[in-house]
């Protein structure tokens, strides 16, 4: 009697939605990394990886040269993430495996975030917070913990023209904010007008911003969009918020500026360094820090998994592959 065909085997570094997993159970074996606590130790990745035929992903994971070359058998790298930011596409086409990712389904998860962010460090939630339940109440009128008002100030949104920068301007609406806008490629008129986004040079809107809120992608040309420089445009009670990725910010210039109190505050989710956060940030009071929570809601994650199990079982099956970034690999 002829052998059944060996199952593929999948390895999936941080455990995902239970729906996602069974279904890729079923066509496959699956290895699932246990702890969600913290990303997979880069050893422990390349030793699984020998033993796996598809990598599943995340977006924190860095999957970069020496990840993939691990296993030569290797054949698709599946990431729970809406952009390859993390994956060396290039080494992987070179070897011939395609890479996927998800729709972009982070938008209002995020700009929820974003909003939280900016409340919680214009109002020192945190610090309140900590000193309730250290037992100290200084009074409903004390001046001790005076902050900032959100409600019609201004916010200024760099790369703000996309699917973030747009919901977060629709929550800023109803807060009665006055809302600026600054990306390299100016929307219509139409867009502006519906979005209710008016578009201003960037010197100008770091200067006129309650709040400077960041959305462009990560490139060679926005790493360290905002250094030195633009902080010093930035009003002294001006607060800085970070949801897309931390290598925008010029993290070393945040740090001296918040120590000179050149800008009041900052409400950060993402770092320049992840998974390292400065230990100068985590000492400040007037910094809000996460760790990375913009698509971390149930319904989110939900979604992006069974997507990226979707791309998996469309490959597995012969199908043509949704979702992929280096669609070339079919023709090499």
């Amino acid at each position: 009697m002829a052998k059944e065909p060996a199952r593929p085997r999948i390895f999936v570094t941080q455990p995902v939605s239970e729906h996602a997993l069974k279904r890729l159970r079923a066509a496959a074996s699956v290895k699932v990394f246990s702890d969600a606590s913290r990303i997979v130790p880069k050893r422990t990745l390349i030793e699984a990886l020998r033993k796996a035929d598809i990598l599943f992903c995340l977006l924190h994971d860095r999957i970069d040269h020496a990840v993939i070359g691990a296993n030569p058998n290797l054949r698709l790298i599946a990431a729970q993430s809406i952009t390859p930011s993390n994956i060396d596409v290039e080494a992987a086409t070179a070897r011939r495996i395609p890479v996927t990712v998800t729709a972009p389904l982070t938008t209002e998860a995020t700009a929820d975030l974003n909003f939280g962010l900016m409340i919680a460090a214009a109002r020192r939630m945190i610090e309140g917070d900590r000193l309730a339940r250290a037992g100290t109440f200084p009074g409903g009128q004390s001046a001790h913990l005076m902050g900032s008002l959100v409600f019609g100030k201004t916010l200024g949104l760099i790369g703000g023209g996309g699917l973030i920068g747009k919901a977060v301007a629709k929550r800023a609406h109803g807060f009665s904010m006055r809302v600026l806008y600054w990306t390299p490629r100016r929307k219509s008129e139409h867009e502006e007008r519906a979005a209710g986004l008016t578009y201003v040079p960037l010197d100008q809107l770091l200067r006129e911003s309650d709040f400077v809120s960041l959305h462009s992608p990560l490139t060679k040309e926005t790493r360290h969009q905002i250094g030195a420089r633009e902080l010093r445009l930035m009003k002294k009670t001006a607060f800085l918020i970070n949801t897309a990725r931390g290598a925008i910010i010029d993290e070393a210039a945040l740090v001296r500026a918040l120590a000179k109190k050149q800008i009041a505050g900052a409400g950060l989710d993402v770092f320049e360094h992840e998974p390292k956060i400065d230990k100068a940030l985590t000492k400040m009071s007037n910094v809000v820090l996460t760790p990375h929570l913009g698509s971390a809601t149930p319904d989110v994650r939900e979604a992006m998994a069974n997507i990226v199990a979707d791309n998996i079982l469309a490959f597995l099956g012969g199908h043509k592959l949704p979702n992929c970034v280096n669609p070339q690999v079919f023709a090499l």
